[in-house]
């Protein structure tokens, strides 16, 4: 579903954001992309998602590139970012439809999955709300549901159980396993190495901009945990 073939980014002609990153994200597979802040995470993320130029290097989804596509990549991603800023002088359901509409997505179809994923997420009586009333949480979660709204093939998230409460942590959870299962795929970049570790299939590490580990999860950790490899690297 995702193949990064040496994805090199370089900021200011000198400093290696990323350098000659390459991984694979499988039909199916939940891949988490750990690494300390700074270490390359986001730039690999905003580039996946088309946001982001690159030197050198290939990104494909599905089959596509990125660098020669991204209109046909973009119509089957969807990005879940670290921070929630959206059009704050939009409703909930004014931002919903903006996106349904960008996407293409059928009224009937569209007004179907708002209506499941807003009672899921339980902010179904403030769409007619003015997104600046939103607390962090209710941004987070109107993120995530026009996100879904597409049903992508690819969902990229970059930590995105920041802000949100136990239960809708529980339910996205749930929602990423279920677009694996109908043989999606997620790439997503967490701090909390916990639920990575319970969720992910494959994880890689990335440090100062390399990929130093690998693998399943297993392969990654033996008989360790996950906090315990990701801090033995970052000192090593």
């Amino acid at each position: 579903m995702l193949e990064i073939k040496n994805f090199t980014k370089t900021y200011g002609g000198s400093v290696k954001a990323v350098d000659n990153l390459s991984l694979t994200v499988k039909d199916g597979e939940i891949y988490g992309f750990i690494g300390h802040n700074g270490a390359g995470k986001s730039t690999t993320i905003k580039a996946v998602v088309g946001a982001l130029g690159f030197e050198s290097g290939e990104i494909y989804i599905n089959g596509i590139s990125i660098k020669e596509r991204p209109m046909e990549c973009k119509k089957i991603t969807a990005y879940i970012p670290d921070n929630p800023d959206i059009y704050e002088h939009l409703t909930g359901i004014q931002f919903l439809n903006f996106i349904s509409d960008v996407f293409g997505v059928p009224t009937e179809k569209r007004n179907l999955k708002i209506k499941e994923y807003s009672e899921m997420f339980e902010i179904k009586d403030n769409l007619g709300d003015l997104i600046s009333s939103y607390s962090h949480g209710m941004k987070q979660k109107l993120v995530i549901i026009s996100a879904l709204v597409h049903e992508p093939k690819l969902l990229v998230l970059d930590e995105p159980f920041v802000g949100l409460d136990p239960i809708a942590t529980h339910k996205l959870k749930g929602i990423m396993r279920d677009i694996c299962d109908a043989g999606g795929a997620i790439f997503f970049s967490t701090h909390v190495l916990e639920v990575a570790e319970k969720l992910c299939d494959r994880v890689g590490i990335i440090k100062k901009g390399k990929l130093v580990a690998e693998g399943t999860m297993q392969e990654v950790i033996g008989d360790k945990s996950l906090e315990s490899t990701f801090l033995e690297i970052e000192n090593a």
